[in-house]
Parts: C-alpha cells; structure tokens; sequence
C-alpha cells in the first residue's frame, strides 16, 4: 500500500480531526473542533493520505519543558492514530519516522509524549522516563501528621477559576522551573485545557472550582477540582472531590491547599489523578496506606539528537564516559559519544562528542529517553539486561550522574 505523508493544509483540518476522533473513539461534540484548532499548528501536523483520504495523524506542540539544570525546546508528540481500516499497513511506522526527521531537520533534540498503549512507542525509541501516582483518599481518615508545616499568614480565598488565571499562572511559573518534565502553557493551554468546563469535561460532576491560598503579598498555592455530589440511601453525605490540578511554592502552602480540598463539606473522599511520585502528600498524611495509591507512566521521552541532548542538560555527579548508542529509527544517532560533565545541581551543562574511542557502555536509545530527565536509574535496565556495561563501575557512575530531584513529572497530558 502507498500513502503520501504529508502536513495538512487549513481546509484539511476537519477531516484531520475526524480521524482522531475515529482512532480514540472520542465522544466530544464537534462544536469543539475550533477550539482544538487553536492548540494545533498545522506546519507541524502531519497526515497520512491513502489517495485524498487521511487515514492517519500525528501532530507536533512546539514546548519549552524543564529539564535538569534548565529548560529545552521539545517537541511535544500528540495526536497519533490510524484508521481501524489502515491498520498493520504500516502507516504509523511512516508517521513516527518522518516526524522524527522532522523534528531532527528543526533543531529539537528532545521529543516527548504521553502514551496511550505502552507498548507501541518503545519501537519508535521512546523511554517511560516519567511516573505518576494516582490516590483515592477517605477525608474521614486524611488526618495530617502533628508536624505538619503551618503558616499563620496563610488565607484560602473561594475564586472562579477563569478570572483568577493570573493568580493560578503566576503559581505555577514559579514552580515549573524546579522539576523536569513541567512545560510552560500557552494562552490556549491555560484556556482550552487546563480552565475547560464545558459539560462534556465534568463527567457527571460539578463545575470546575478553584481554592487559593495567599498572604498579603499574593498567592502561594492554588488547586482545581470538581466535586461530584452523591448521597447513600440513608440521606448520608457521599459526595467525591476530583483533584485536577494543585501546585504550590512552599510547604506549608502546600499543605493548606491540600488540606483543603480534603477538608471538602459532604464529601468522603478524594480522587487525585496525575500526581508526581514523589509527592509531599505522601509524607504529610497521618496514615499514609489512606492514600491508596496507584501507579501509571507519565511522560515518554525519546532522544532526536543524542549529543545535542545530552549536552543540554545538568548533571547530579561528575562523569567522563564514552557511550554506544543502538538506534534503528534515527541512523544519525547510532554510534559512540564521550560525555563529560563536571556535576552538581546547578546550571553547568555538559559536552557530547563523536569518538572513536571503546565504549564503557552500550545501551538502545529508548533507555537513555526513559533515563534523559532523571527519574528512571539506568542500572535497574542492566539488571534487566537491557544495556551493556563494558567498564566496571561505568553504569552506575552513568545512573548516577543522570538522576535528579525532584522526580520528572508532568501534569497535564498534552
């Protein structure tokens, strides 16, 4: 079979959606096909045409995402599917790939993305390289530890969530610098995702609430979340707290705001989606097993580039080794690389270079993605022998050398 890759043009646009929609067997009402426009560019949304009709996608957000030591331009993978009627034809192979060049003709040295099977893109090259927890917490039981942090300055203000955005961004600005993997949002991500409520979005529940948590000087912590009332056939209270998005600048903000939505009037539980797996809330709560936790992949990296890549990020120890890199999909990367760092926690980035020298390590590019922002230890994929150490000490000298704190995370599929 012959299909033409290529990038949509503007009248394309609908039919673009309608293969989406098909693939992920969505229910949102056309009516929002407009406002997902608004997220998308089309130079970098590429189609897949059997004759004149699209039977695949994939799309690229242009992002700056943290990383250890600082923040990169990264291509943010989204959008990906074929028709039921085209599958096993190849088509997402031909996707990915050109994609991939794509982005290595621009300059991006790191794409990322969020998985909707976790088996498909380990073969493109893509690493898990971040986690996430989800928690189903009884209030009843969500006691605080008795030292937990408290600030008599802190207040919790009630906002509509639309018209406190500038408290809610700037919040969220002055953390997302601080952990791998947060990206920055757009006017149209703040707007059409984060802020959305529109009836398909609740699921049931209430409209989209917003608690802040100030002092004179402005906010310090924010949570959204929707509540979703219910009663027992005995006229008892069990309503559910869905935890969407909470961030705050300091612990006990932190707290507060967690403390909080727990704290909700007729409600007996909270679900939170989405959290990072190092996750204070885990330390604060009195008995911790009330969390009941579950754990899910987050983000998936793939390194485009490889040198630039990992020339592009700060490194937690000294290291001085020559990697081989295995990389099917992207020929350009295959081959050995010296990298050099001196480490700390700072902003010093370090150098990668082509040599010819013997490799201390060998391991397949998706190990390095799932390594890249410093929540996956490269020596848990030896032991699953998944790469190769060549000089003793090399491997766990490179596992050192990549982790970070605090854990990647990323907060808000893309």
């Amino acid at each position: 079979m012959t299909v033409q890759i290529r990038p949509i043009t503007e009248p394309e646009w609908p039919a673009f959606v309608r293969v989406d929609r098909e693939a992920f067997n969505s229910s949102l009402p056309p009516e929002l096909n407009d406002r997902m426009r608004e997220l998308f560019e089309l130079d970098r949304s590429l189609a897949a045409f059997d004759g004149d009709l699209i039977v695949g996608t994939t799309t690229v957000l242009s992002l700056t995402m943290t990383v250890p030591g600082g923040s990169l331009p990264v291509g943010g993978v989204s959008a990906v599917g074929v028709l039921p009627s085209h599958r096993r034809r190849g088509i997402l192979t031909s996707l990915m790939t050109r994609q991939l060049a794509d982005l290595h003709e621009r300059g991006e040295s790191v794409a990322a993305l969020y998985a909707s099977e976790a088996a498909i893109y380990g073969r493109y090259g893509y690493g898990r390289a971040a986690d996430t927890l989800f928690f189903r917490i009884p209030t009843a039981r969500s006691a605080f530890r008795g030292d937990a942090p408290v600030d008599p300055s802190l207040r919790v203000r009630l906002a509509e969530p639309a018209e406190a955005r500038a408290d809610l961004e700037k919040v969220f600005e002055s953390v997302r610098t601080t952990r791998p993997g947060l990206y920055d949002r757009s006017d149209a991500c703040w707007r059409l995702e984060v802020l959305a409520d529109e009836e398909v979005y609740r699921r049931g529940a209430g409209p989209l609430r917003c608690v802040i948590v100030e002092d004179d000087d402005g906010p310090r912590g924010y949570a959204l979340f929707r509540v979703k009332s219910g009663w027992t056939d005995h006229n008892l209270p069990d309503g559910e707290v869905l935890l969407n998005d909470l961030f705050a600048t300091d612990p006990a903000a932190y707290a507060l705001t967690w403390r909080t939505v727990l704290d909700r009037d007729l409600c007996v539980r909270l679900h939170a989606w989405g959290r990072p797996v190092d996750d204070p809330i885990v330390h604060l709560l009195a008995e911790p097993r009330q969390l009941n936790a579950g754990w899910l992949d987050d983000l998936w990296v793939r390194l485009v580039d490889v040198d630039q890549a990992l020339a592009g990020r700060a490194y937690a120890a000294p290291v001085d080794l020559v990697i081989e890199v295995e990389d099917r999909v992207c020929p350009w990367n295959a081959g050995r690389f010296r990298l050099v760092a001196s480490g700390g926690t700072g902003t010093a980035k370090a150098s990668c270079e082509r040599t010819g020298d013997p490799a201390d390590v060998t391991l397949p590019v998706d190990a390095l993605g799932a390594a890249y922002l410093g929540g996956r230890p490269l020596t848990a994929m030896g032991a699953a022998g998944l790469v190769t150490e060549h000089s003793e000490g090399a491997l766990h000298a490179l596992s050192t050398a990549m982790s970070w704190e605090p854990r990647p995370w990323a907060g808000l599929i893309f």
